[in-house]
């Protein structure tokens, strides 16, 4: 039997059952698959147990059940755990499976892992997602995929289940760096957004006809279409955290310093995203980051602004 007919495309693994996870695992049975499960949090794994999914003790039992392996997990730390630990990914591995990391990490931990890997015959894509919790409930996100071509198309039925829109960008780790740069505008987008809410409230225009008018002029951003109805809504809970964009913000902070490039726009941006995590704003969505702007205005971006 060959490699690539030894994957068994109707079983799956996936480990981290967060935000994203979860919606990525109900996809997947919803397609049909069968899908084996690992988190940390047992009321995900009995949750989806309950929906069909198999559950499982470990990282190292998932890979022992399956041939293809999906993580979803919250920053490198948990990668590397995940993956290098003990009872982990990496030292269960065998000939001819595939992992797939959805996680956001530093190119230099997708590479390790990859490595790491690669020592028991398995092959790894690191496939960073864009699109957020809607997207992942929708499976419409975009997957910017790092690792080898052929094996980006054994994984290709399992990453059409969860993304619209897959980008095979390049080797292992461009993935990884692909998303540290869209996050990098996402930081920077966001942090705009909220200043120039702000400022124009402040000054006495209608924030709903802000949007109206800015969503079809050049500062227009996907950014502004997404925060500014939850902003005016007051609606900062769920979506994607201020905690989030800030840890990535933080590993792309480290990425630049090891590359030697300058981030002037990306240091204030993750200035603006510490400032709502030290108020207690980090588990809300990232268009909380304009909640101390307004404290410090004196003023609130809702519908009771508008003149």
């Amino acid at each position: 039997m060959g490699e690539r007919d030894s994957i068994e495309p109707r079983r799956v693994g996936l480990i981290g059952l967060g935000k994203m996870g979860q919606p990525m695992v109900r996809n997947l049975l919803k397609a049909g698959f069968q899908v084996v499960v690992h988190s940390r949090s047992r009321g995900p794994v009995d949750a989806l147990a309950a929906e069909g999914a198999v559950a499982v003790a470990s990282p190292a039992e998932v890979a022992a059940a399956v041939d293809l392996i999906l993580t979803s997990l919250p920053d490198p730390a948990a990668v590397e755990e995940v993956y290098l630990g003990a009872d982990g990914l990496a030292g269960a591995a065998r000939q001819g499976q595939i992992y797939v990391d959805t996680s956001t990490v530093a190119p230099a931990t997708s590479r390790a892992v990859a490595a790491a890997l690669a020592e028991r015959g398995a092959a790894f894509l690191d496939a960073p997602v864009s699109g957020g919790v809607a997207g992942a409930v929708a499976g419409t996100l975009t997957v910017m995929v790092g690792g080898d071509a052929e094996v980006f198309e054994r994984a290709r039925p399992v990453l059409e289940v969860i993304g619209e829109r897959l980008h095979h960008v390049g080797p292992t780790g461009a993935g990884t760096v692909i998303k540290l740069a869209n996050q990098l505008l996402v930081g920077i987008n966001m942090a705009g957004v909220a200043e120039a809410m702000v400022l124009g409230v402040k000054a006495g225009a209608d924030p709903a006809k802000m949007l109206e008018v800015l969503s079809t002029s050049f500062g227009g951003s996907r950014m502004l279409d997404r925060g500014v109805p939850l902003i005016i809504g007051r609606n900062f809970g769920g979506g994607t955290p201020v905690d989030l964009i800030r840890k990535d913000l933080g590993l792309i902070a480290d990425l630049a310093r090891e590359l030697g490039v300058s981030l002037a726009e990306g240091e204030t941006a993750r200035r603006v995203f510490d400032a709502a995590s030290e108020a207690d704003y980090g588990g809300n969505d990232m268009t909380a980051v304009i909640l101390p702007m307004e404290r410090i205005a004196g003023i609130e971006v809702g519908v009771e602004t508008a003149p």
